[in-house]
């Protein structure tokens, strides 16, 4: 099911200057009504993990409903909207299932954050002539984490096996929903996949990216065995259009957020995928904001909430 919302007021997010993502985002939401919310860090082979909880949590023997939720380019796990936007889900009534508990679960992207080394090498074409290759092994780097983490996150929360999280979910914004499609087909353990103004075709958006930037699409910005390596990765290769169990996301809960204006990632290099997506017996919804750019605007973050607590509470 898709449908197309009208327009909202929205904050750039993936930005090649040296600024958090979303920075206005701050100014306009009241947050006086929320709950406290604890985070706890935990470092994994040397990634530092970020878990968010109510202060009820703590208290609580209820299964957890696990859910990461990944940052922009140019952000980091700790960008103010990444701690706005989990205060807001944690803060609504996906929080307060009388089942499960709701955690939320961020980290750093390599190269952003804690593990920054050059911020050069984040930025796009016009100063870094590498962003297709940099870009891409960031995003699928991120969806190998995901799956490491759910293999090994519970032992370090849980040695005792004092709490079972039996449920997991990924979410992501701009680079962040980028990984969240490669995560959501590549790992089963994830039930819930919501990307949020990202693309599930890489080379849908990295070919009219580098005409744009007045440069050759195709060798050296996007090297002939690169691109053999990204259809051989691509989500377009999976039987994704299948109705049967091949399909990876076969049973799954699919979200697609996306803003109907964005010039960075248009909804047209994301259409034909999410459109042709099949889910069997789960569920598919993708929502074009009209007038909205590459932005996240508060009605985007209201859709991630209202998904998150229709799967959360059942």
């Amino acid at each position: 099911m898709g449908r197309r919302a009208s327009q909202y007021a929205g904050f750039e997010i993936e930005t090649p200057v040296e600024r958090d993502a979303l920075g206005g985002y701050l100014k306009i939401v009241c947050f006086a009504s929320l709950l406290a919310i604890m985070q706890k860090t935990t470092v994994i082979a040397g990634l530092e993990v970020y878990t968010h909880t109510t202060d009820a949590f703590a208290d609580s023997t209820k299964p957890i409903y696990a859910v990461f939720f990944l940052h922009g380019r140019m952000g980091s796990a700790q960008s103010d909207y990444m701690q706005k936007i989990t205060a807001e889900i944690l803060s609504s009534p996906a929080a307060r299932s009388e089942s499960k508990d709701l955690m939320i679960v961020t980290f750093d992207h390599r190269n952003h954050g804690t593990r920054l080394k050059d911020r050069l090498y984040n930025l796009s074409f016009e100063e870094n002539p590498n962003h297709a290759l940099d870009m891409y092994t960031i995003q699928l780097g991120t969806a190998k984490d995901v799956s490491f983490l759910i293999d090994f996150l519970p032992s370090y929360l849980f040695p005792l096996g004092e709490r079972t999280i039996s449920d997991w979910g990924v979410t992501g914004i701009s680079l962040g929903g980028h990984s969240a499609y490669i995560a959501g087909a590549s790992d089963p353990r994830l039930k819930l996949t919501i990307p949020i103004i990202g693309c599930p075709d890489y080379l849908a958006l990295m070919y009219p990216r580098a005409k744009e930037a007045g440069l050759n699409a195709g060798p050296p910005y996007l090297p002939d065995s690169f691109v053999e390596q990204v259809k051989r990765d691509s989500l377009l290769s999976l039987p994704y259009t299948s109705e049967g169990p091949e399909n990876p996301f076969y049973g799954k809960h699919v979200l697609v957020l996306s803003g109907g204006a964005d010039p960075l990632v248009p909804w047209t290099a994301s259409k034909p995928f999410v459109e042709g997506l099949q889910v069997g017996p789960g569920s598919k919804e993708f929502i074009v904001f009209d007038g909205v750019g590459h932005d996240v605007p508060p009605p985007m973050v209201a859709a991630l909430i209202k998904s998150l607590v229709s799967f959360v509470n059942v």
